[in-house]
C-alpha cells in the first residue's frame, strides 16, 4: 500500500507561478504588453487575480518575470544543446534550427513582441529586453569571430553587425513561416547560412 504524498505549499506556489507565467507569455505574444489584462491572465491560468498579486507586485513585475522565464526555457531547449556542436558554424546553425522549433510554441514570441513595443522607450521592461538581446548578439558574435579565426566563416562586416543581422533574419523567418513546420526550421538554417556568407553547400 502506497502513501500519497500531498503537495507542499512550496510545490503549490511553484505550480501556480509556472501557470501564471505561461498564461502571461501567451497573452503578451498575442496582444502585447499594453493590452495585457491581469484578470484575464489569472483566469486563463486557473487562478484568481488575488493569487496573481500574491506572487507578482504588478504588471511590470510580471512581465519582467516572464522575460526571465522564457529566456530560461530558451537556454535549456536551444542554447545549451547548441553548445554541444563541434564547430562554430555547426553551433550557429544549431541555434537557428533550435530557435525555429522553439518559436513554434505560443509562448516563444514574448521577446519579439516586447522588443517592438518598447523600441526606443526608457522602461524597465524595455531595458531587460535590450539586455537579453545584447547577450544573444554577443554570443553569436563570439562564434562568428571563432569561425573567422578557423577559416570556416569568411571575413566581412564587424562580427556584432553580422550577429545582429543573423538574429534579425531568424526572427523574420520564424514570423513569416509561422505554422509551416518543418519548413520553418530548414529555411531558418538557410537564412543563417546566407547571413554568415557561407557556401550554399554548408550544412543547413
Amino acid at each position: 500500500m502506497t502513501t500519497r504524498v500531498r503537495p507542499t505549499q512550496a510545490d503549490r506556489r511553484a505550480r501556480s507561478r509556472a501557470a501564471l507565467l505561461e498564461a502571461t507569455a501567451r497573452g503578451i505574444s498575442r496582444a502585447g504588453y499594453a493590452n495585457l489584462v491581469l484578470a484575464d491572465v489569472a483566469a486563463e491560468a486557473g487562478y484568481t487575480r488575488g493569487a496573481l498579486y500574491h506572487q507578482f507586485r504588478d504588471k511590470e513585475d510580471l512581465a519582467l518575470a516572464v522575460i526571465d522565464w522564457v529566456n530560461e526555457n530558451w537556454t535549456r531547449e536551444v542554447g545549451e544543446p547548441a553548445r554541444k556542436a563541434p564547430t562554430p558554424v555547426a553551433e550557429l546553425i544549431a541555434l537557428a534550427r533550435g530557435h525555429a522549433v522553439f518559436c513554434r510554441r505560443d509562448i516563444a514570441r514574448v521577446v519579439m513582441a516586447l522588443r517592438v513595443e518598447f523600441s526606443d522607450q526608457e522602461h524597465p521592461v524595455g531595458r531587460e529586453i535590450e539586455r537579453v538581446s545584447d547577450t544573444g548578439v554577443e554570443r553569436v558574435a563570439r562564434l562568428i569571430r571563432a569561425g573567422r579565426r578557423d577559416g570556416s566563416i569568411p571575413p566581412g562586416p564587424p562580427a556584432r553587425t553580422v550577429a545582429a543581422a543573423f538574429l534579425g533574419a531568424l526572427e523574420g523567418a520564424v514570423i513569416a513561416l509561422a505554422g509551416q513546420a518543418p519548413h520553418d526550421e530548414l529555411l531558418a538554417a538557410r537564412a543563417a547560412v546566407g547571413v554568415l556568407g557561407l557556401e550554399p553547400s554548408a550544412r543547413a
